[in-house]
């Protein structure tokens, strides 16, 4: 069964803010930055994502656990932060498409805090706010055959692997296959997915985004529960990825160079483009920017110039 959701202009809009967010970062920041960046943003994504499950430790603390140090906290909180590290440690292992190897995560996630990490839940299970059941998961009888049939979803969509991220976590939040780490493990495996497909998110620390908008995630989850589909919570978890990227370019050191446009801009498929196209890519320059850069890539043999005026176009030269 195809889960229900629909893609509507919002979405795509976001897919094309985000797919073009991705570009500028792969060009501008992640070669000079690489090991700095992937450091830091594991720690922030290991902290914020225990932060929303009410794991107290700082991320001083988790950086750390990381560097092997002695740390005072919460004993469980410390195992929590340990296992995290692992399962992060093994994400090139991990195989996004593999129910395998999702219950292996959930052991080492969950080993030492739950009395049978990486097994389905063999009862049923509610999730309570206040004096009320927010929300009454499917009986564990049909777990099984959920879980199997969102990872075919998995496998044979053809749709974005953006969505189907979304899709993933939203479906498995709402199967809630696990006695606990349901929350945890639905944000790892999204990352994952996105992490396959796009080196990019080796750097991204969108946790730290639905960390600091907690009520927004959780009211995402229940509305989407509420209209029987996840097309608002993909529309939520894109807003934070898009924010994530927002917040990553603005770290990086120094603006973008000529030489950092053009290289971002030739890293797309484009192949024949007019100077509005490049000044549609890069809002935030001039006209006159962009002729220089233009110009500047003619005469360096990067692209090829034809025509002459308002139909003046540039051809890309393959090395």
């Amino acid at each position: 069964m195809q889960p229900p959701y629909s893609i509507n202009a919002k979405i795509i809009q976001l897919i094309a803010d985000i797919s073009q967010q991705m570009g500028e970062v792969n060009g501008s920041m992640l070669v000079k930055q690489a090991p700095e960046l992937r450091k830091k943003n594991r720690i922030r994504t290991i902290q914020a994502s225990l932060a929303i499950e009410g794991n107290t430790l700082s991320i001083e603390q988790v950086t750390a656990i990381i560097e092997n140090k002695r740390v005072l906290g919460p004993v469980k909180d410390i195992k929590e932060v340990n296992n995290a590290i692992e399962v992060y440690n093994r994400m090139e292992s991990l195989k996004p498409n593999s129910e395998k190897s999702f219950l292996s995560a959930h052991k080492t996630l969950m080993q030492g805090l739950v009395p049978h990490p990486g097994q389905y839940r063999k009862s049923g299970v509610g999730i309570v706010k206040g004096n009320q059941v927010a929300h009454l998961a499917p009986p564990a009888k049909n777990v099984p055959f959920l879980m199997k049939n969102l990872f075919l979803y998995l496998k044979n969509s053809e749709d974005h692997v953006l969505i189907k991220s979304c899709v993933f976590h939203y479906e498995m939040e709402f199967i809630h296959p696990f006695t606990d780490g349901n929350g945890r493990m639905g944000r790892l495996w999204q990352t994952l997915l996105l992490l396959k497909a796009f080196p990019v998110f080796d750097f991204l620390p969108f946790e730290t985004i639905i960390s600091k908008n907690q009520k927004a995630y959780y009211k995402a989850l229940a509305n989407s529960d509420k209209q029987g589909e996840s097309t608002l919570f993909i529309e939520f978890m894109l807003t934070s990825i898009n924010h994530a990227l927002d917040e990553l370019l603005k770290e990086r050191t120094g603006p973008l160079t000529s030489d950092d446009r053009m290289h971002i801009f030739l890293s797309t498929d484009v192949q024949e483009f007019s100077r509005k196209d490049y000044l549609q890519y890069f809002k935030s320059i001039s006209t006159a920017t962009a002729s220089r850069d233009l110009n500047k890539a003619v005469a360096e043999k990067k692209i090829l110039k034809t025509g002459d005026k308002n139909k003046t176009l540039y051809k890309r030269l393959n090395p």
